[in-house]
């Protein structure tokens, strides 16, 4: 009985709970992948432009910048410092979408996506997640890689070797 009693309490309580989630439609999840699109791409010509405030009000205030050395991991703020100098140049990087990936949850507030950018390094890869506060698509975290064809993988061990073992002894202390 008690058990019985129980349930019902759990069917009541859960089934009258008003999460106050808004499940969004196919149409609307297009919508906002545009936007996505939108927002990114700026984002990128913002860097080729050297247009620092743009770059950076697409970032939220807690964003995360992740390059390609292994040791760049940086707040927005520290991000921002290292940017600086290249954007006070007139041009900072310039990232060319070649293809991309997007994707929105059910509610419509977080997205990701992954990319193929051709930049001056060659091909590379982005991936990141969006975060949509008061209607506004902001830039949470980024990370940019190189990309290594599989049949190139030695050779890149070999090259990164000594400098791979000097990086993670900082982590063995």
């Amino acid at each position: 009985m008690k058990n019985y009693l129980l349930l019902i309490f759990i069917m009541v309580f859960f089934g009258s709970c008003n999460c106050n989630v808004k499940l969004i439609n196919e149409g609307d999840i297009l919508t906002e992948k545009k936007q996505i699109n939108k927002v990114v791409d700026a984002w990128h010509l913002n860097a080729a432009e050297a247009n620092f405030d743009a770059y950076f009000d697409a970032m939220s205030s807690s964003s995360i910048f992740v390059g390609t050395d292994a040791a760049e991991v940086w707040s927005v703020e520290q991000f921002n410092k290292f940017s600086k100098p290249y954007f006070e140049k007139g041009k900072a990087w310039s990232f060319t979408n070649v293809e991309r990936n997007v994707y929105v949850n059910s509610d419509g507030k977080i997205a990701w996506f992954d990319e193929l950018l051709a930049t001056w390094m060659g091909v590379c890869r982005g991936s990141g997640v969006l975060k949509k506060d008061n209607d506004v698509w902001k830039i949470e975290h980024y990370v940019l890689s190189v990309t290594v064809p599989n049949d190139n993988i030695e050779e890149v061990m070999k090259v990164n070797k000594k400098k791979d073992s000097l990086f993670l002894m900082q982590f063995k202390k």
